[in-house]
């Protein structure tokens, strides 16, 4: 069944560097942040992909429990990784979105239809802006370990109770809580600005990054208390999601994803003339005993 959205939508501003904008930002409220959770959810429901997201996540806590048992010193490090969710979540969950909006379009949507993402004539533009979030996760988890540092110096923790006494029971655990707070929001920030809409728009209408980091930009501009709560909702279901041991992010995750792009569907006007995307012919049948003509397909081409 098709979805059906509000036609609330705001002129748009000229560009900042005299070019006019592309895509028309509509304005939203409160109200359509729940919505675009509830479809989120019914999205998960019908194709439910938390077996995906646990192959995704356990290997990489495996390897960061590996190392716990060699030694601590990664410890200062976990707290950071697992709120760098937030950082990298809008390139992880490409897929996510190419099953929303199929589902959206009436078309069948299982699991193994994520990877048709990389198909899209975007992927490229996706690959970009994917870099630059691999670069704010990279450059934040080494402004985390700074911050430990020069907090607590170069000793590593003797184990997990004296890392979690050591944090949580002293001024300089609490001051290192609250730097670290404020320079992890300071990121997620960057991000939800840069990103909030950018992949789905990206997958949706083949925009360049640019084109879509610039509307992502816009459409904070244009609903800063609507994004500002989104990037706390978002913040509080990685939370809730992480403490049973990251086990909730099996089901956060891909929600959030599937929302994100009904977000996108309320804050960004639809392409009045989309595109006819046409289907890929199919392949025929290949036979041994083709080989090797089947590799000069031109010399079976008979001759007027």
């Amino acid at each position: 069944m098709a979805i059906q959205y509000s036609d609330n939508i705001a002129k748009p501003a000229p560009h900042p560097f005299g070019i006019a904008a592309r895509f028309v930002v509509r304005k939203i409220v409160l109200s359509d942040l729940s919505d675009a959770l509830r479809l989120g959810f019914e999205d998960f429901k019908a194709v439910p992909s938390h077996a995906i997201i646990l192959c995704v996540i356990y290997p990489v806590l495996g390897l960061v429990l590996f190392r716990m048992v060699l030694g601590y010193s990664v410890l200062p490090l976990l707290f950071p990784l697992a709120a760098g969710f937030t950082l990298i979540g809008p390139f992880a969950a490409l897929g996510l979105y190419e099953l929303s909006r199929r589902r959206e379009r009436g078309e069948e949507a299982a699991a193994w239809h994520a990877i048709n993402v990389l198909h899209t004539p975007s992927l490229g533009a996706m690959l970009e802006l994917g870099a630059l979030l691999l670069i704010l996760f990279v450059t934040w988890i080494a402004a985390a370990n700074a911050i430990y540092i020069a907090t607590f110096g170069h000793a590593p923790a003797a184990s997990i109770p004296d890392f979690a006494t050591r944090v949580l029971t002293t001024p300089e655990g609490w001051s290192l809580i609250i730097i670290g707070c404020g320079v992890g929001f300071l990121f997620a920030v960057v991000t939800l600005c840069v990103s909030v809409v950018a992949f789905p728009l990206m997958l949706d209408r083949h925009t360049t990054a640019i084109d879509a980091i610039r509307t992502s930009l816009r459409s904070v501009k244009e609903n800063p208390i609507p994004m500002a709560v989104w990037g706390l909702i978002v913040a509080m279901l990685l939370v809730i999601g992480s403490l049973p041991f990251f086990v909730g992010l099996a089901v956060v995750l891909p929600v959030l994803g599937h929302a994100t792009w009904h977000l996108y569907r309320k804050v960004v006007e639809p392409d009045p003339n989309p595109p006819q995307e046409q289907p890929r012919p199919p392949k025929g049948r290949r036979y041994a005993a083709d080989f090797p003509a089947s590799l000069f397909p031109w010399s079976r081409e008979r001759l007027p």
